[in-house]
């Protein structure tokens, strides 16, 4: 028993600390040893080589070359691979043919616990990057353009994450959208920049939600300048699609709507937040609960438990020779809908319903404008004045001192925190729209030196270190639930388990002993 507890001990240290770290550069050789003094010379050969626990740098230079993985990595030693030192690092399509059909010039399919990390993805046949049958793939810092379909596309994985990436000229003529999550759950979607798709009609959303997808995150991202497309999308299409946040987003200059809900093939979408977007200046609807249908389909399209709270909607439907509601319901079949403490500010008509046979609940949102088209509604406790934006020459939709947003919104259900990951409310209610109004003094005033967060992102436990007089903070996820309260003292650090959580973005609460409140944030991943 003592050889057997000793033999498993060396494996344990083994498989930690004696990881392998390998080279990639263009003055390298496939015949070296993967050193950085004898590097080798393509990307492929480290994924052939790299097993868990490895780490692949890639040196500057462009690398043409399709790139297929193989190995995975596992929960504790994921394989990695990096550009070097923040080189610039181009894997390059052009000219390479491989009968491009639901894949990727770089292909994750069938592998685990990958990260990728800094890539630049160009002339792709098909997808940039194809993730399918995966699960735990991190994709980050990474651009991909001129794609032929999606420039990030997953399909049928889990627990992944697409972060702080650009996709430009993505559904170059090809179908899908350009980033696409599919028939996967438990996905992260944040911090992203998703503008200037193809010039083409098949297809080119911004980031879709769909096909069965469930828990997903669709936050901190900057869609803007689509041609034919919309935004941000969350559709059914034939499956049952749920538990979709939808937050902090900016969405602009689409040439269609800028966040749309949709079962266009009679699969149940249900369980949507949508809140603390900005959305401004596209060419038809800002947020629109829709009822388009796949050619020739002619059942129910059902959508249900719907919140649209706490958004901005300016200037939408004036775009492009557009015209359209800042928030719309035109859906039949859809039920359960909450539109709360939205501001629908000179859009081509406000809010309306156009379709609708279930209930719905409109309250405490501000209308400005023309509100008086077909279909139009203002539902209680509007508020019908300028929202005093502090500039709209420079698209900035904080709200002036004396907005008659402020204090105007419903507490119960809001977000309790805006655009800016502020707290809310502030004053003695909740405002309307993304941002919650702040003064020097609603700025958090106790920075990182006092409440600290490691690691983070977190995976199974977390370290808060508190170094002045707290009594106690909260933990809430991104949708505002209480996850937990923990007692503290100063000079205290406290460990979280969170191996049970689900991965996302989640914030830290408190307030200290005269008053003065913080707020930080944590990301559970992988």
């Amino acid at each position: 028993m003592k050889l057997v507890s000793i033999l498993f001990l060396s494996l344990f240290y083994y498989s930690h600390f004696y990881s392998a770290t390998y080279y990639v550069a263009k003055t390298g050789d496939d015949n070296n040893t993967g050193t950085i003094s004898s590097p080798w010379l393509t990307i492929q050969k480290g994924v052939d080589v790299a097993v868990a626990g490895d780490t692949v740098f890639v040196k500057e230079g462009t690398y043409n070359e399709r790139v297929l993985f193989s190995h995975s990595g596992t929960a504790t030693n994921k394989i990695v691979f990096t550009n070097f030192l923040n080189d610039i690092v181009v894997i390059d399509g052009n000219g390479i043919s491989w009968g491009a059909s639901w894949n990727g010039l770089v292909d994750l399919s069938d592998v685990n616990y990958i990260e990728w990390d800094g890539f630049s993805v160009q002339n792709a046949d098909y997808t940039g990057v194809w993730i399918e049958n995966a699960s735990h793939i991190t994709v980050k810092n990474c651009k991909t353009y001129n794609t032929y379909s999606s420039g990030i596309g997953v399909w049928n994985s889990s627990n992944i994450s697409i972060q702080n990436n650009e996709v430009e000229l993505a559904c170059n003529d090809g179908e899908q959208e350009c980033i696409t999550i599919s028939q996967s759950s438990f996905c992260n979607v944040f911090d992203n920049e998703i503008h200037h798709n193809g010039q083409g009609t098949n297809g080119g959303e911004g980031i879709d939600a769909k096909q069965g997808s469930h828990d997903v995150n669709i936050y901190q991202n900057n869609v803007h300048h689509l041609n034919n497309r919309l935004g941000i999308y969350a559709d059914a299409w034939d499956m049952h699609t749920y538990n979709i946040n939808i937050y902090n987003n900016k969405v602009h200059h689409c040439s269609e709507s800028g966040i749309a809900i949709a079962s266009e093939n009679g699969g149940l979408i249900e369980n949507v937040k949508v809140y603390n977007n900005i959305i401004y200046t596209n060419k038809y609807g800002g947020i629109e609960i829709g009822a388009w249908s796949d050619i020739g389909f002619q059942g129910t399209k059902p959508i249900s438990n719907v919140k649209i709270i706490n958004n901005t909607c300016f200037n939408n439907g004036n775009y492009a020779g557009g015209w359209g509601f800042g928030i719309s319901i035109d859906n039949p079949d859809a039920s359960s809908i909450l539109i709360q403490n939205n501001i629908c500010s000179d859009n081509s008509a406000q809010l309306s319903i156009q379709q609708m046979n279930g209930s719905a609940t409109i309250e405490n949102n501000l209308i400005y404008g023309n509100n008086t088209a077909s279909g139009t509604v203002s539902g209680n406790n509007a508020v019908f004045q300028n929202p005093q934006f502090v500039d709209i020459s420079a698209d900035d939709f904080h709200l002036q001192n004396g907005s008659p947003a402020i204090d105007n919104g419903a507490v119960l259900g809001s977000p309790i925190f805006d655009f800016e990951n502020n707290t809310r409310p502030f004053g003695t209610s909740v405002d309307i729209g993304a941002y919650e109004y702040s003064t020097p003094t609603n700025i958090p005033l106790l920075s990182g030196d006092y409440v600290q967060i490691y690691p983070n992102p977190a995976k199974d436990w977390l370290q808060i270190s508190v170094e002045i007089p707290i009594k106690k903070i909260a933990i809430y996820n991104a949708v505002g639930e209480l996850i937990q309260i923990v007692k503290t003292n100063s000079n205290q650090q406290i460990i979280i388990h969170t191996q049970d959580w689900k991965s996302g973005l989640y914030f830290i609460k408190g307030t200290n002993l005269k008053g003065n409140k913080f707020v930080k944030k944590f990301i559970i991943g992988d």
